[in-house]
């Protein structure tokens, strides 16, 4: 594309452009009779459509898909028409779950093509296949498309968000469905990560991304806050938003555009000189992504294949406890009398005099104490990798063997665990000092509270710590600490692991 002094045009207008067109091929969908009886009293405005004459077809059954900022419609095709379309709702709150899932021939799990939506509102779930001859591009792009229309209103659910806000929350959601059908028209569709260029989608992965929908939350209440104030003293700053570039691109959105168009938008928080609450959150979110992002550099790199190589990785992990676990063994048993009279006078003695908390404190202590030494002598040298006996290689039969369903999960399950145990090394080296220096303080508070409160109390809290998890006071704390923790072990690394000939660890026995 050149212009008359034969110079290109600028990328930022091309790209303007495009999202232009792709808005009113949008108000042409909607504008249209495509299923304008299901999506009158919603006001639904058609934001993708595929499965037509000029497209790939979609499976259910053979027919067309169609995605509104409300609710997704399924027609199966028949001989010179569709079919009445299937609702399935992403609006309503009906325990939905969109997940991607594997499809084939008599229930087998073959082709990674496929979208599964269920709600408390199906007896069985839906499963709408995207074929295409190569990859799983075509069903990644839907998949990130509903889910954003899902996430969405779930947020509004979420915060009681109504009016203009409400309106301007599905603007942003629209605008970043239309901003990638656009960058799809730019850059190669297998080069696109749908889910990293729609906001809600990403919040929902990102290290954070809910305390950033409550900082957004917490803007949209000001801004309504404002705009009542505004309304009533006849002043107050305006900025842009979706919502007016949408209903200033002739498109009307939601219920509220009109008196948006005559009031504007009122800004809900203005910084100056220093970060807005929502550039903090965003940017303790970006962080935090670095740092999984790393550890899971380091959790790809120690990942082994083989059943029997991760057998191998996992014996020598669990080598100290193996033989800790014989000596208790050991004990029990009675193996040696003098040994097992001991133990058994000690630990009787310690439980008789409420000893018990205190030595599980010790513990703690001495395992802390043990981190933070690791960690001071370990400073600034390499870190020492495990080293695994290598297993001989697998014969032809083995390897047939090892390909069936089964032996596959048996490996992703000793795989993770792998991973955890290795994390455990990690922090125990002290490899991430920050995750092991909030680890040892975690151990030392466990201690302080196991040797100064007494073991009834202790019993008691743990029972309502339990027992009242889950109940409605506490559940949005738990789901939040629960994230919060989930992130925390996410960005632990995996400790290296290097696989060593057998000669090597026999010529070290021979040392």
């Amino acid at each position: 594309m050149l212009c008359r002094a034969d110079r290109y045009i600028q990328f930022l207008y091309f790209c303007v452009h495009l999202l232009y067109r792709e808005i009113k091929k949008m108000k042409t969908q909607s504008d249209s009779s495509l299923l304008s009886t299901v999506r009158l009293s919603r006001r639904e405005k058609i934001l993708e459509v595929d499965g037509t004459v000029t497209t790939q077809p979609v499976l259910e059954h053979i027919g067309r898909v169609t995605l509104t900022d409300h609710a997704l419609y399924y027609e199966a095709f028949r001989v010179v028409s569709y079919d009445k379309p299937k609702t399935y709702d992403l609006a309503e709150d009906l325990k939905q779950i969109v997940n991607p899932v594997l499809t084939g021939p008599w229930g087998t799990r073959i082709f990674d093509k496929a979208v599964l939506y269920k709600s408390i509102s199906l007896s069985e779930p839906a499963v709408i296949e995207f074929p295409e001859l190569k990859g799983h591009t075509r069903r990644d792009y839907w998949l990130a498309i509903m889910r954003e229309i899902l996430y969405v209103h779930r947020f509004i659910k979420k915060f009681k968000i109504s009016g203009v806000e409400r309106d301007e929350a599905l603007s942003l959601a629209v605008l970043g469905i239309l901003r990638l059908q656009a960058i799809q028209e730019i850059i190669s569709v297998n080069s696109v990560h749908c889910e990293m260029l729609l906001m809600f989608n990403l919040c929902d992965q990102l290290p954070g991304g809910d305390l950033i929908l409550e900082t957004l939350a917490n803007i949209s209440s000001l801004r309504q806050l404002d705009r009542t104030n505004s309304d009533k003293t006849g002043s107050g700053m305006h900025s842009i938003s979706a919502l007016s570039m949408v209903s200033n691109l002739g498109f009307v959105l939601g219920t509220s555009s009109t008196d948006l168009n005559e009031a504007g938008l009122v800004v809900g928080e203005i910084a100056v000189g220093e970060m807005s609450s929502l550039e903090k959150v965003v940017k303790e979110s970006r962080n935090s992504y670095k740092k999984v992002v790393l550890a899971q550099e380091t959790v790809d790199g120690v990942k082994v294949d083989g059943i029997d190589t991760n057998l191998a990785v996992m014996k020598e992990l669990l080598l100290p406890v193996m033989e800790g676990g014989k000596w208790l063994i050991s004990l029990i048993h009675w193996d040696d009398p003098m040994k097992s009279l001991v133990f058994c006078l000690v630990l009787t003695y310690v439980i008789l005099r409420g000893w018990l908390g205190y030595t599980f404190g010790l513990m703690s202590i001495l395992l802390a104490i043990f981190m933070v030494l690791t960690r001071f002598f370990n400073q600034g040298r390499p870190v020492d990798e495990l080293k695994v006996i290598a297993p001989p290689p697998m014969n032809t039969v083995e390897q047939l063997l090892a390909v069936q369903d089964a032996i596959s999960q048996a490996e992703q399950f000793i795989q993770d665990g792998n991973i955890v145990l290795l994390k455990f090394r990690g922090l125990l080296l002290s490899i991430f000092p920050q995750a092991t220096e909030k680890f040892a303080f975690t151990l030392l508070c466990a201690a302080s509270i196991l040797a100064f409160m007494p073991s009834k109390y202790i019993i008691l809290l743990t029972f309502l710590e339990t027992f009242t998890r889950y109940s409605p006071p506490r559940k949005a704390s738990t789901e939040r600490w629960a994230r919060r923790l989930r992130e925390w072990w996410f960005s632990i690394p995996a400790a290296p692991v290097v696989l060593v000939p057998e000669r090597e660890k026999e010529d070290k026995k021979k040392k």
